[in-house]
């Protein structure tokens, strides 16, 4: 047996790995890939197998050399030159699936970013004849390397491996529009395969665990959700009941396999993540997190388990709509997403959160897994009649949904909160003074980063020696991470100590933290009431029936600072709320939403050039588009920025050193400021060391430029 160690998959920039290993892991993978997701484990074997053997070529073997240079004009695609074996694959019916698995695992096929696909090097170049130099060379070392894996070999021609080219040219022009399994597999295998090379062996057994949820069985009169029998018929679940009723459990009871668990903001899946994870470490269920940051908030883990995070085949996994969103705009990647969905079950927490954009997306993702057969389980807090209307309806109707929802006399055991309108910011200063002398703990919600910055700088003046926080999202990622847990762990176990928390959306959803006084902007009725879901929420015996206050500030004059929120519907919102210090009845708040949303606009997604649409996948197979199209629409967090001082440890740092520095941002709030902006990583901005604060986060102010949104959520 010649395994080659000299010819290598990576080079020492890489871990050194040689191409036999490589091979041998993404088939092992590969195999139980293909194994959960009911395709055939031979040809998955096959196609692991051949995908990168073109790397023996010396063209890309010189490439791994620490001082290569390369050529200008010079293009050699591995994955091409792989496919000149494909006549290797003894039964013709199997080689259609492994072109899918080789021929676009790097670069789409066609219409590429920067032009290397197949096809467009087929057109633009002489593809054949550049990728085949020196083939008779090199193709006996390839067919030596393949052998010692199990592949049966015979000697080919260099006619042979045109012929094999051109079968491919010819099956890659006529593919049509679609969302392949194989290549979704091969891609899911091979970079699980590059993350876990480092390891001394791959965890195969951790994959596709069927998570047992027995937990969440338990039951207690405080949480009637509980008491609600989760059997039915029914597919599809659609839940509506407030804040502590037991909605979480609920939702995962209704779950018969790997689960899929989305939520809208970073701080609410860090705490559902930390909650499923302690309520399932007695199973052997693999519980994962994905988000940008989510590498800093597992990196205490075990390795293995830290780099598993974004990867298939989880028990749970634990995400935001945005990492599902590639399904919709067709981005790299999106096949081995949908793969990993395909017949899962797919909890939508706290649906009503999302902005118009984001809502529309989800929609359209609704859409999709029930392409791909998934059971899927919505929970809502609040949620305006036409919306419900419309996912009931992409659901399949009452008969395809279990609908749940509480009686009225058990919503009003969920009373428990006193509403004061305040007519200006000023107004609130009383409040706050009164909370600190009871020994209150008071949370500020602020809709605008910049503003709560501004009341953070009052209040500290004010109460130097309160303990105190700011919290939002235009911190750098460890010092998001580390307010996080300081609020949970910290903050939210005070008793009889005055604190106070500023913050934005970013306590909103799904974070299980209890205050005793609110002051807040208003924001829309559904955020609204979600945000209230902080104040008095332990439910025990002794709580129901007793109330803490809510002191709401009216609406601005102008749209500008009524962002991110439509003016008229602030003002439709402070119109309904009670005053006086009269009881938010959660029986009457659906009144109340549909009295602010007696309609509902669903935002157009098409022109973004979605990947699928009436049902059907819209792009060319073995395509993708550019991540531009996703970040465009969202316009959320779509690009980082570091401080000057963090420039040359940026430079130099890992992966994970690096996340740990960048400080995300919308691009159009950051693009225009003529700063520089670094080619490595996630290619960062660089802002002035006097545009970021330690405790306040970004400061616009000192980012020089005349440009910059300073209303910027989250």
């Amino acid at each position: 047996m010649n395994i080659h160690q000299e010819i290598l998959a990576k080079g020492e920039r890489n871990g050194r790995i040689c191409l036999f290993q490589h091979l041998k892991n993404v088939a092992d993978i590969a195999a139980v890939v293909a194994n959960h997701a009911g395709l055939d484990e031979h040809i998955a074997i096959e196609g692991a197998l051949l995908h990168d053997i073109g790397k023996v070529s010396p063209l890309f073997q010189k490439s791994l050399a620490p001082s290569y240079k390369k050529k200008p004009c010079s293009v050699f695609r591995h994955e091409i030159a792989s496919l000149f074996f494909l006549s290797l694959i003894k039964e013709e019916s199997h080689r259609d699936a492994v072109i899918d698995m080789v021929v676009a695992h790097h670069k789409s096929m066609y219409k590429d970013v920067r032009e290397l696909g197949i096809l467009d090097l087929d057109d633009n170049t002489n593809c054949f004849e550049e990728h085949s130099k020196g083939f008779e060379e090199w193709s006996p070392i390839a067919l030596e390397i393949l052998e010692s894996l199990g592949l049966k070999t015979h000697k080919i021609s260099i006619d042979e491996a045109e012929d094999n080219y051109e079968y491919v040219v010819d099956y890659c022009c006529n593919r049509k529009s679609d969302c392949s399994k194989w290549r979704g597999l091969l891609m899911a295998s091979d970079h699980m395969a590059s993350a876990m090379e480092t390891e001394s062996e791959m965890p195969l057994n951790k994959l596709f665990i069927k998570p047992d949820l027995s937990f969440y069985n338990r039951q207690s009169q405080l949480y009637p959700l509980s008491m609600i029998s989760a059997e039915s018929k029914k597919k599809h679940t659609l839940v509506t009941a407030p804040t502590g009723a037991g909605k979480t459990d609920f939702l995962l009871r209704r779950c018969q396999g790997r689960v899929f668990y989305t939520l809208p903001f970073q701080a609410s899946i860090n705490a559902m993540y930390d909650r499923i994870k302690a309520d399932l470490s007695d199973t052997n269920a693999q519980v994962y997190l994905l988000h940008a940051a989510s590498n800093l908030k597992v990196k205490d883990e075990k390795v293995e388990e830290s780099i598993m995070q974004r990867h298939v085949g989880a028990s749970v996994k634990i995400l935001t709509p945005h990492q599902m969103a590639s399904i919709v705009f067709g981005i790299k990647g999106y096949e081995a997403m949908a793969m990993d969905l395909r017949g899962r079950d797919v909890i939508l927490d706290e649906i009503h959160t999302y902005s118009d954009a984001i809502q529309s997306i989800v929609l359209r993702i609704i859409e999709i897994l029930i392409a791909l057969d998934c059971r899927v389980h919505v929970g809502t807090a609040t949620m305006p009649t036409e919306l419900y209307k419309r996912i009931l309806e992409l659901l399949g109707g009452p008969g395809e949904v279990y609908e749940v929802k509480l009686a009225p006399n058990t919503l009003a055991s969920f009373n428990r909160h006193q509403i004061y309108k305040l007519t200006s910011r000023e107004d609130a200063f009383g409040v706050i003074s009164s909370a600190v002398k009871k020994h209150s703990k008071l949370l500020i919600v602020c809709n605008q980063v910049k503003r709560a910055q501004e009341f953070y700088e009052e209040i500290d003046e004010l109460y130097p020696d309160i303990r105190k926080m700011l919290i939002h999202s235009r911190y750098k990622r460890n010092d998001r991470a580390r307010l996080e847990t300081d609020l949970r762990t910290d903050f939210n176990i005070l008793e009889d100590t005055p604190c106070i928390v500023v913050s934005t959306q970013v306590v909103e959803v799904s974070l299980d933290i209890s205050f005793d006084v609110m002051v807040t902007e208003c924001a829309t009725i559904d955020a609204l009431v979600q945000r209230f879901g902080r104040i008095n929420r332990k439910r025990s015996l002794e709580t129901i029936g007793h109330y803490k206050p809510i002191y709401v500030i009216s609406p601005p004059e102008n749209e500008k600072e009524a962002l991110p929120y439509s003016l008229d519907v602030l003002k439709g919102t402070f119109e309904v709320l009670p005053d006086n210090g009269q009881v938010m009845e959660e029986e009457h708040i659906q009144e109340m939403i549909d009295k602010v949303y007696p309609k509902v606009m669903f935002q157009n997604i098409d022109y973004t050039g979605v990947a699928f649409l009436h049902g059907k996948w819209q792009l060319k197979a073995l395509c993708h588009q550019a991540r531009s199209a996703l970040l465009e629409t969202l316009d959320i967090n779509s690009a980082v920025c570091i401080t000057e001082k963090d420039k040359e440890r940026y430079l130099q740092g890992t992966g994970m050193e690096r996340a740990e520095m960048e400080i995300p941002v919308s691009y159009h709030s950051i693009a225009h400021r003529n700063l520089d902006q670094l080619n490595v990583g996630t290619r960062p901005f660089v802002i002035p060391d006097k545009g970021y604060d330690h405790e306040k986060g970004l400061l616009p102010d000192y980012c020089k430029t005349e440009y910059y949104q300073t209303f910027e959520i989250l």
